[in-house]
């Protein structure tokens, strides 16, 4: 054995057969150590960093540049989550994970024999490895208190310093405030991302909540809802199921009593709602303390907008405005409408593209229909239900032939039409004693929850006719409410109208046969970008959805959606979102979310929060 002084007085015996390092040679590593400024140590700017920047490859993309990171960082860096890369060059940018991590083997491919030969015959063989992370580049960052930041127009060199952000400065980035409470980002729990709520830039800009069966668009709902309510909106939601009819009463249900716990939450009730349900019709919810039957005003709607909604073909439209005319005439005649010269002036500015005929009621045109199929048919006389019409019957004949010699039509074609129409009427719905019309200045009250309840009509045609004529109204107050708000120099009341099944209003099967029904839609949409007025479309079936509805709406929250067809649709119409996010959109969990509304710096994956109030069936 042989004796091996390592300088310091430290004795080290070795095998004789291994030749010591000449004390020489270590004191001269040494001194070159010195005067190269002694040992390594990281850069200060390097300090602090979690991952370095890669060398570009051919497979590289323009916007995005590949990070590599020690093992023990891989879980510092999570989904979605935000980073400051201090390139070489003095250049700042600032970018999100969109891929990865990812864990690699250190000079091996994942999929090596080596390493596959190991594993499937049960041996644990973890070999050194890393961590690899793709983030897509979102500004540059410019000096400046605070900072400035534009769009990239270089990328970071390679072996840049990387820094992960944390959760205040992510929250500040992404612009992640807001008073109603969606979720939380995926990847930082301690993130809440919100919808500012009083900036007229988001909400009356539309939403749009897609996705299949179970996804979790009633919980996004109903506690979008409950948020809007207590930031002072007026919401009134239009629900086809009657599904939403208790939200006044808080959760039972255990998984959502259970989650609700988990994020610090408690169930509650939404205050200040009312149900509304048509008149004959029953509610899905009895026992709501306050609930009120109404009906509808078949001269508040547009003869041209009824007409479509029954679906009435071309020989059958013009058998109806035959009819529509003549029963305008006999209004005249009578002296129904107009009577004085006040109605003469509301005459002049009637548009039936809006609305209808003042006073003209759906049993006006009803008995109008009848006595043209009995003229046409010469048939018995018809029995008359308006009582303005009773005793009228020689001269309403005497109208109808008028216009029956100018084209009259056949037999069939008035039976038709009297059937479509007679099946409407025999709902009365409309301008029934029993009930009154919607009070919309009563509905758009801050903060009021207006309940449509059109669980009890199994008829879309009627649910589609109602709907019409709520948007139509509420157009109207909220135009009259603005004007006055101006006029007072003072915000107007904020107002969101909920379109439950929205494929079923306006369907791309049928938008084409229903122009002016999707005008009115759209000059409410424009309109009501000015007037705080804000729709949101709820749909599970995003594929029946026209195009022309798709690009009324600027803020979206999409759940699982599983048609590839669908999703590429969707890419054409939602701007902004990476192709990360649409890749996982048909994984997404039940209360999983990608979002995009305008106040975010981009879009987002989030856990929308449970609902806190109670929903009378779950998808």
């Amino acid at each position: 054995m042989n004796q091996f002084d390592d300088g310091e007085g430290t004795k080290t015996e070795v095998p004789a057969s291994v030749m010591p390092v000449p004390e020489a040679a270590l004191r001269t590593i040494s001194e070159e150590i010195e005067a190269a400024g002694g040992e390594w140590q990281e850069p200060p700017e390097y300090a602090g960093s979690i991952a370095r920047t890669m060398f570009d490859s051919p497979s590289s993309d323009d916007g995005s540049v590949t990070t590599l990171l020690p093992p023990d960082n891989i879980e510092v860096l999570p989904r979605q989550a935000l980073v400051r890369i201090k390139s070489t060059d003095g250049r700042i940018y600032l970018g999100v994970v969109v891929a990865g991590p990812f864990a690699e083997p250190d000079g091996l491919r994942a999929d090596a024999p080596i390493l596959v030969a190991v594993t499937v015959r049960g041996a644990l063989l973890l070999p050194k490895h890393h961590g690899r992370a793709q983030i897509a580049l979102l500004a540059e960052e410019l000096p400046g208190d605070p900072p400035t930041y534009v769009p990239p127009r270089r990328r970071p060199r390679p072996n840049s310093p990387v820094f992960v952000l944390d959760a205040a400065e992510t929250a500040a980035v992404l612009r992640t405030e807001g008073d109603i409470k969606l979720g939380i980002l995926e990847g930082n729990e301690g993130i809440e991302v919100g919808v500012v709520s009083d900036k007229k830039a988001v909400l009356p800009r539309h939403v749009g909540i897609l996705g299949t069966t179970g996804g979790g668009k009633s919980t996004t709902v109903s506690g979008l809802i409950a948020q809007a309510q207590r930031a002072g909106i007026a919401t009134i939601l239009l629900d086809t199921e009657g599904e939403y009819t208790a939200i006044n009463e808080p959760t039972i249900d255990p998984n959502m009593i259970r989650a609700l716990g988990l994020r610090g939450m408690q169930a509650h009730g939404v205050s200040s709602t009312e149900i509304y349900h048509l008149a004959g019709r029953d509610s899905a919810n009895p026992d709501h303390p306050a609930r009120r039957q109404f009906s509808l005003r078949f001269a508040e709607l547009s003869p041209y907008a009824f007409a479509e909604i029954l679906e009435l073909t071309d020989a059958q439209q013009s058998r109806f405005f035959n009819a529509y005319d003549a029963t305008k005439t006999a209004l005249t005649r009578l002296k129904v409408f107009p009577r004085d010269d006040a109605d003469r002036r509301q005459l002049m500015d009637l548009d039936e593209l809006e609305s209808g005929y003042p006073r003209m009621t759906l049993a006006h045109l009803y008995d109008m229909i009848r006595v043209f199929e009995s003229t046409v048919a010469k048939g018995p006389d018809p029995f008359l239900q308006s009582p303005d019409f009773n005793g009228k019957l020689d001269e309403l004949k005497q109208i109808a032939q008028g216009f029956h010699t100018s084209g009259g039509g056949s037999t069939a074609s008035w039976r038709a039409l009297l059937g479509k129409v007679g099946r409407v009427n025999r709902f009365k719905i409309f301008d029934t004693k029993t009930a009154s019309p919607l009070d919309y200045k009563e509905l758009l009250r801050p903060g009021h929850v207006s309940i449509i309840d059109l669980s009890d009509t199994d008829f879309s045609q009627i649910n589609n006719l109602v709907i019409a004529q709520i948007l139509r109204g509420v157009q109207h107050q909220q135009d009259e409410n603005y004007k006055a708000a101006t006029a007072r120099n003072e915000t107007p009341n904020r107002t969101i109208v909920v379109i439950e099944e929205a494929h079923e209003f306006l369907s791309a099967d049928r938008i084409r046969q229903m122009p002016v029904l999707f005008q009115q839609v759209a000059r409410i949409a424009r309109r009501g970008r000015k007037r705080w007025l804000g729709l949101v479309f709820v749909t599970q079936l995003p594929q029946h959805l026209p195009d022309e509805v798709l690009g009324l709406i600027n803020n979206w929250v999409l759940h699982k959606i599983n048609d590839s067809n669908v999703i590429n649709r969707l890419r054409r119409s939602v701007g902004g979102i990476d192709e990360s996010l649409w890749r996982n959109l048909p994984g997404l969990a039940p209360g999983q979310a990608v979002i995009s509304f305008t106040n975010h710096a981009r879009p987002l994956m989030i856990s929308v929060h449970p609902t806190p109030c109670r929903l009378l069936m779950f998808e």
